[in-house]
């Protein structure tokens, strides 16, 4: 069971109405999918992968928390908002949805690839269902 998604174009709304929107130039979202390719395929190239039928999903709030303020102190970044999913997922259900927003799109970029990749690394489990 899955939580209800957000509206990008609702948070987008909401950035732009917060008081550090005024120092932003780029805003970013990232939008994770269940997908039917097993990562061991994608990652690591082992053609005999199984697809991929679901994932379970869970995520330490915690530690997104953590990474979410260890990411407010790279250079540029002012506003961030994250949604994680939960639970049994299933082929095109989303994981997780990540807006961040900063003064330059370098700084975006990298804020946005470093706070998912913390996010995907340190403080969710996923488990690929086939």
């Amino acid at each position: 069971m899955s939580k209800p998604v957000p509206s990008i174009d609702e948070w987008l709304k909401e950035a732009k109405a917060d008081p550090s929107a005024a120092k932003i130039g780029m805003y970013l979202t990232h939008n994770g999918v269940v997908r039917q390719t097993a990562k061991a395929k994608v990652r690591y190239g082992e053609e005999n992968a199984q697809a991929v039928t679901g994932m379970y999903f869970a995520y330490d709030e915690a530690k997104v928390n953590a990474a979410i303020e260890e990411t407010y102190k790279l250079d540029g970044i002012y506003y961030i908002k994250t949604w994680l999913n939960e639970g049994e997922l299933n082929v095109g259900d989303d994981i997780m949805y990540v807006l961040i927003g900063g003064d330059i799109r370098p700084h975006v970029v990298d804020g946005l690839q470093f706070l998912v990749g913390k996010i995907k690394n340190e403080c969710v489990i996923e488990k690929e269902q086939y």
